[in-house]
Order: structure tokens, then sequence, then C-alpha cells
């Protein structure tokens, strides 16, 4: 058996039915499906039976324990050569495992990851997400091209690993989140060899909503504290990026308030209401607020101005800009906060390894 695909599953079965409907197409055939179910109160055994006989395809349901020890489950009872770990809510085109064979024969490795993208079906606010977790003005375009700033680190939802490498390093730690980052990093420092296979990409939902993306880069910016403490060495000045955004544009919104107030003040003067000072040369003071409230929001203006284009341009889609300048701020903003809150709980405070959403993550 050349591929062993594991897929852990918590109350997704439709998306597990998109998903093994997208694997009976792939043109590279000498693979095995395994299907873990961890825990889900609405699982997916019955889409899975109506691919029997159709795929390889192996199911197992076992309590909640994350994804993580799901994949691990899964490993423990697969017979390939590779392991691809792949998250429920992604479609492989059909010449996803044909692209992996080829870059493997072409210059073999021990692990390696591929990008993802967003399919025509998805959703606006899919495609919005997809574009702020790929684009060069978010991510530096490491996570959806070719390009990268160091080391290649594969994400769990599409990452493949030789199993005797899995097996030797012991899979995937008991980190809730991270724990792909955190997996890599062990592959990297047993001196395995890792690359970005560009051509093995997956069509990949992300979340459904913009709540739920938040909940998601909210706990990946506390997971960096927490790999950070693990691994010291782990942490590099991109990864500060996205507190540095989120300091800054809460003082430029504090700012902007300033301005706007003192406006307001001086509108109120201006227009002689009642118990308000005497108005005197109000001059300097209007042109200060003014000019407190345009430079504070001019640079988060033509930020905004910067994404709604690059992404309407991308997508071709207006409507899809415009939400992809909400999830931009909400992937810098939703990390940032998390990495600022985990720095001050564990760096300062010296609390243990904590994350914010665990039951409702998925919800």
């Amino acid at each position: 058996m050349r591929y062993s695909l594991i897929i852990p599953v918590y109350n997704r079965p439709d998306e597990v039915d998109e998903l093994l409907e997208s694997l009976l197409k792939q043109r590279f055939k000498d693979f095995e499906v395994v299907v873990v179910e961890d825990g889900s109160s609405r699982p997916c055994e019955e889409v899975v039976r109506r691919y029997a006989g159709k795929l390889d395809l192996h199911y197992h349901a076992k309590e909640n324990s994350g994804p993580g020890q799901s994949r691990n489950y899964g490993a423990e009872r697969s017979r390939g050569e590779y392991l691809i770990i792949l998250d429920s809510d992604c479609v492989l085109p059909d010449g996803y495992l044909e692209a992996v064979e080829a870059e493997l024969k072409r210059l073999p490795a021990d692990a390696f990851g591929g990008p993802d993208r967003a399919h025509d079906s998805f959703t606006p606010v899919q495609k919005a997400i997809n574009y702020s977790m790929t684009s060069f003005f978010t991510t530096g375009g490491i996570r959806g091209g070719k390009k990268k700033l160091d080391k290649f680190y594969p994400r769990s939802f599409n990452m493949g690993i030789r199993s005797e490498v899995y097996a030797r390093l012991g899979g995937f730690s008991r980190m809730r989140f991270g724990e792909d980052i955190d997996f890599s990093i062990r592959i990297f420092r047993a001196g395995c060899s890792c690359r970005l296979f560009p051509e093995a990409w997956v069509w990949h939902k992300r979340r459904t909503d913009l709540k739920k993306f938040f909940k998601q880069v909210h706990n990946s910016g506390i997971a960096r504290i927490n790999l950070y403490k693990k691994y010291p060495d782990s942490l590099k000045a991109v990864h500060l990026l996205p507190a540095v955004f989120t300091v800054g544009t809460v003082c430029l919104l504090l700012l902007a308030l300033c301005g706007g107030l003192g406006s307001v003040w001086i509108w109120q003067i201006e227009h002689g209401y009642p118990y308000a000072p005497e108005a005197g040369s109000l001059l300097p003071y209007k042109s200060l607020f003014t000019a407190l409230l345009g430079i504070s929001l001019l640079p988060l203006l033509l930020f905004a101005l910067l994404i709604g284009i690059d992404a309407s341009r991308q997508t071709r889609s207006l409507r899809i800009g415009c939400l992809s300048v909400a999830a931009a701020f909400i992937q810098l903003t939703g990390y940032g906060s998390g990495f600022l809150r985990a720095w001050w709980q564990r760096c300062v405070l010296g609390k243990d390894e904590f994350f914010a959403y665990a039951h409702n993550f998925y919800k």
C-alpha cells in the first residue's frame, strides 16, 4: 500500500461525503482511506457506508480526544508507506495523489505538505477567508504559494509523512492547538527532510463564518506562545507582526476616537450649545482634532483599500473583496490578540499552557 489517507472527523458528515466523493476520482489508485470519528454527536458512519466497495475504506469510532490524537489513532491502524493527513473540510482535485507521487519520485522526502485554494462552490465568506489566509498582504503568501520565508512547516489540513518516521516520532502531541506545527518542528529536529509540494494542493473550506474564523486564529495566536515556551528558538520576527498590527490598530482607533470627540466638542461650542465653554479662538483646536482624526484613520483606510482592491481583482467579485477586508482584520487582530493574551498569561504571569476555545470551537 503506497498511501494511507487519515481523516479525523467531528460532526461533519456532509463534508466527509464531499471529500470521499473527490477520492473516488483520483487518477492514482494505490491508497486506502482511514476515517476516525472523534466522538461526534452527528456521526458520518452512514455516509462512509455508501462508499464501501468503491474505496479501500476503514471507519473507526472513538471517544473525543481532539484531532491530533485521532490522527494517531488512525495512523496506528493504517498500512500505507506514507500517511497523508487531511482535514474533513477539504476536497481533493483528481490529480492530487498523482502530484504527490510525481514529487516523491523526483526527490524523495520524509515529510511534505501542500497549499490550498478556494473552490468555485465555496460561499463568499469562505472565499474571503481563503484569500486572507493565503494573501501576500496578510501572511506573506507563504501558506498559499510556492515561496516561503524559511523552512516549510506542513499544516495538518494537507500533510504527508513517511509512516516509519511518524511512528518513530510518536505522531502528534497532546497539544490541542498548534499540534501540527509542533509535529513539524520535531520532524526537522529529528533531521528529516521536509518539502513543499506546490502542485499537491487541496480545496480547503476553513471556517464557514467570521465568528468561527476569529476563534480559529485567536487560538492559533495562543498556540504560537505555547510553542515558544516549548521550543524557544521557534519564535521568529514574522510571528510578532500580527501582534504589532493589533496594538497599532487599537492605538489608531483610540486616537481617532479622541479626534472625533474633540471635533464634536468644537462643533457644540460653535453652535452655542448650553453650558459650553466660551468659544475663544477655536481654529487651532479645530485643526488639531481634524488632523488627529484624519491621520489616525488614514493607515487603516489605506490597508482596507489595498486588501479590497487586491481581493476583488483576484476573486473577480467586489462583494468578496469587501468581505476580505473584514476577514483580513479579523485574521490579524484575532491572531495578534491571542498571541498577546498568551504572552501575558504565560510569559508574564507564568501560567501553564492553555487555549481559549475548545468545546465550542467547531460549533
